[in-house]
């Protein structure tokens, strides 16, 4: 979490918090208990908070913005879920996985609990334009699950079609979180528009970040390994920047995103090719440019302690090391 960002919104965010606790309630107590045990777990919260923002620059007048959060908390959280069951990982935010302490088919029945939960909260805000954006949002989430699993093992797979992946994975649900966020508070259509660009901008920053930080993050702060998604034969943006270089360094990524066992015996030298050669730069170059434009869309919103915080968000999320 970036608790700078809190200051404005404070009480909006603790009222998510209790939102989310009751929300998890169910009769099944295995539900209840592991729905607590990821959400707990900690995180940035950057999508709800994101949302609380977008809607408080636009001046909402009710409270609909806190159950809205909790719809955006609840979808990322079921994504999660369904992706460490997916990638068999073992370990999120310094703790063991949902299918790692359980098992595998608890996760994704967990995760559809708590998907079709925030359905259920979408219910209750009673917009239909928002439930129509975050039904074609999930869609698309999985639809970039799904290519990226078609992805993994394959060094050839290009930039831009790297870059496709991260949207539909990752920077749609950014995207949909601050759209909607503007949308319940009847922002005029050229604020929702340009909250929907910040929103996409700032989570194709953050996943191209991410992807630095799994070569180059601290392992203990991030409470992951070093190197996870090579390990699992996802061909992430640093990785085919490398290769661009060519000769026998490139052969190696080449042969360790195709082959388990040759990733296995070659991960720490591998890791250090990514270091060395450029890779990390050009991709944080790229996601610097995604902050500024996310940054320029801030120039439709009226000044206010809330636009200011949306401005820090952008720049702790290119600047952050975990």
């Amino acid at each position: 979490m970036f608790p700078k960002l809190l200051t404005a919104i404070a009480d909006d965010f603790a009222a998510v918090d209790r939102t989310i606790a009751e929300r998890l309630r169910s009769r099944v107590g295995l539900v209840e208990s592991i729905g607590h045990y990821i959400v707990e777990a900690g995180g940035k919260r950057l999508r709800p908070i994101l949302t609380l923002l977008a809607a408080r620059s636009c001046g909402i007048g009710d409270q609909r913005h806190i159950e809205l959060a909790a719809v955006i908390e609840f979808i990322h959280t079921a994504t999660l879920l369904h992706d460490d069951v997916v990638d068999m990982s073992t370990l999120r935010r310094g703790r063991p996985t949902v299918n790692a302490e359980w098992n595998s088919e608890t996760g994704v029945l967990v995760g559809d609990f708590i998907y079709s939960r925030a359905f259920q909260l979408l219910v209750d805000i009673g917009d239909m334009e928002i439930m129509k954006i975050m039904a074609d949002t999930t869609n698309r989430i999985a639809e970039g699950e799904v290519q990226q699993l078609v992805n993994k093992n394959n060094p050839d797979l290009d930039e831009a079609a790297y870059l496709q992946v991260i949207r539909d994975k990752t920077a749609i649900l950014f995207q949909s979180a601050a759209q909607c966020g503007a949308r319940l508070a009847g922002a005029p259509a050229d604020v929702e528009q340009a909250l929907k660009n910040l929103g996409r901008h700032l989570g194709m920053a953050f996943q191209l970040i991410d992807d630095v930080l799994d070569f180059a993050g601290d392992q203990n702060a991030m409470g992951k390994n070093i190197g996870d998604d090579l390990l699992d034969g996802t061909p992430t943006l640093p990785l085919l920047h490398a290769m661009r270089s060519g000769g026998s360094e490139a052969e190696l990524i080449r042969s360790c995103i195709a082959n388990a066992e040759v990733r296995q015996a070659n991960l720490p030298e591998v890791v250090e090719i990514v270091r060395c050669n450029g890779a990390l730069d050009y991709v944080a170059g790229l996601a610097r440019c995604e902050a500024d434009k996310a940054l320029e869309a801030l120039g439709k919103l009226p000044v206010s302690v809330y636009r200011d915080s949306l401005g820090e968000m952008i720049e702790l999320s290119v600047e952050r090391e975990a």
